[in-house]
């Protein structure tokens, strides 16, 4: 499956579930574009989370180092890359598409 070109077309095929495209959980892809720091990244679901990368393809290193969404909720998990430290659990989509902008790293421009 050919990964979008960009960040507009990945957003895009994501909010269009456009077929032969990755889709995620629709409540939380919404719930992330609704916020305008998190349409800054690559939009990135997989094995049920909803992550957010630096850069579209192709990766080198260092894309996948920020707050993610784990779906299938409630309560919606937010980890740090790696599921190294859960952040906080939320409710609803839209809580935890915050408390991913609320974790961003400074250095992010998302």
């Amino acid at each position: 499956m050919p990964e979008a070109p960009d960040i507009p077309t990945a957003w895009r095929q994501l909010l269009e579930r456009t077929p032969g495209t990755r889709q995620g959980d629709p409540l939380v892809v919404e719930a992330a574009h609704a916020q305008p720091k998190l349409r800054g990244f690559y939009p990135w679901p997989s094995h049920g989370t909803l992550k957010f990368l630096r850069s579209a393809p192709p990766w080198d290193g260092g894309h996948d180092d920020l707050p993610f969404i784990v779906c299938g909720g409630p309560p919606y998990k937010v980890y740090t890359s790696g599921y190294t430290t859960l952040l906080g659990e939320a409710a609803t989509p839209q809580e935890a598409a915050a408390l991913v902008v609320a974790h961003l790293p400074a250095d992010s421009a998302g």
